[in-house]
């Protein structure tokens, strides 16, 4: 993750990589598996399904699940880790959700062929963290209630709002590359990737610092206070962004990567017919913004307070996505402003009817059914389907639709919920 408001990540060290032999083994292993899935023919298939969905020539709706509750997920030690080393242990852990969701709960979803390497990236943030009173019900679940205690309550205190400096630590980078490189030689490829796609967010910082009943009781008493703390948090990611520009760090986001609060970013419209592959742009990728906090605001104020500040980042892009808990069905509106625009976030708390009928054709909607459907009092099969072919029936075989599972907290340590959600989903959008 580029930013965590809970912290700010220390910068990778340059010290050597050591892989033990016993831990090689286990990564050899888990390497040939996931080789083996990614040279399934359904891979292109269900990635070409993507790209019509997205390009708006959809064939069916496309299913994805993510944000699953991990530590509630192993069944028969598939997810239990193995390996010693730390560096070995990030690896089997990424390799071993990626099988374990093949194998239960895939959907349509599509496994590169390689092994992605990440550049050795930082990012100083910020410069304010959360400051929480936290209640945990699950201590091995990083979902927790938090009551935000005030940083930002005077003008002033817009200033602790920092302008982030971006450093690559290449020789931290080359470790990480020829470390993997040598454990899945003649198994599966290792690429170097940059920074994809970018979660810009600013009023979901915003209220952790400022409080969330202060902060909208601000839209009205103090709105210039207002103006100026989003104006700072824009020209921070824009700061960074130059950053990330300048040193030719970024990476396409028109594959496999999530963007948005929904699912793939295949297209056809990007990257672009000017597109160098010697140095990615903004414009060859994908953007996003989204004001969750705005939920019940006015269409006047969201504009206002959210989407006009955001504009100056949207801008940069070559499509973008907007949304995602907020309902916008009745700020359609003020998506149409949005020139650049290419989906939607239709989250469970729309009225479904009334937003596909404002959408229409004209843009991809990334439709998202409640997860309370996984817990105890709401599970069954049949509330599963009905989830599903609310959405559905809503967009009445017409649209370019995803079917996202997301924000699943807990399935009160029943994965086959999961499991059988997902086998659902494909028999419905199949027809």
């Amino acid at each position: 993750m580029l930013h965590d408001p809970e912290h700010i990540e220390a910068p990778a060290t340059d010290e050597a990589i050591v892989i033990s032999a016993d831990d090689k083994d286990i990564l050899r292993r888990l390497g040939g598996e996931i080789a083996e899935i990614s040279a399934l023919p359904i891979q292109k298939e269900n990635a070409g399904l993507w790209k019509k969905t997205n390009s708006l020539k959809s064939e069916r709706p496309v299913v994805w699940i993510n944000e699953i509750p991990w530590n509630e997920m192993n069944v028969d030690d598939e997810l239990t880790l193995r390996c010693e080393g730390d560096f070995a242990r990030h690896l089997e852990g990424d390799m071993r959700r990626t099988i374990y969701q093949w194998n239960h709960m895939r959907g349509d979803m599509v496994v590169n062929d390689y092994l992605a390497c990440p550049k050795a990236i930082h990012s100083t943030d910020f410069g304010i963290v959360e400051d929480v009173d936290a209640l945990r019900q699950d201590d091995s679940s990083a979902i927790k209630s938090r009551h935000f205690n005030v940083q930002i309550s005077e003008p002033e205190d817009i200033e602790k709002i920092k302008m982030p400096v971006v450093t690559h630590n290449e020789a931290a980078t080359a470790n990480r590359f020829a470390s993997m490189s040598e454990v899945f030689e003649g198994i599966v490829p290792v690429r170097v990737v940059g920074q994809s796609h970018i979660w810009f967010t600013p009023w979901d910082y915003l209220v952790r610092w400022w409080g969330v009943q202060e902060a909208m009781m601000d839209l009205v008493m103090r709105p210039e206070m207002v103006h100026a703390a989003v104006d700072r948090m824009v020209d921070a990611w824009m700061a960074e962004l130059d950053q990330f520009a300048e040193m030719n760090l970024l990476e396409l986001d028109n594959n496999n990567t999530r963007v948005g609060s929904g699912g793939y970013g295949y297209v056809d419209d990007l990257p672009g017919d000017d597109f160098d592959p010697q140095y990615v742009r903004p414009k060859n990728m994908w953007g996003c913004s989204n004001a969750q906090i705005f939920s019940e605001v006015s269409p006047e104020m969201h504009w206002e307070f959210g989407i006009e500040h955001d504009m100056r980042w949207l801008d940069r892009w070559g499509l973008t996505y907007y949304g995602c808990c907020e309902p916008l069905h009745r700020k359609m509106e003020l998506m149409r402003r949005i020139p650049n625009l290419r989906k939607i976030s239709v989250s469970p708390w729309c009225d479904f009817e009334e937003i596909f009928s404002e959408i229409g054709n004209d843009y991809a909607i990334s439709a998202k059914p409640s997860p309370a459907v996984f817990t105890d009092d709401g599970w069954s099969a049949e509330n599963a389907r009905s989830g599903i072919r609310e959405v559905l029936d809503a967009a009445g075989g017409k649209g370019h639709v995803e079917l996202i599972m997301k924000d699943v907290s807990t399935v009160n340590y029943n994965p086959q919920r999961v499991w059988e959600w997902a086998d659902i989903a494909m028999r419905e959008v199949a027809g």
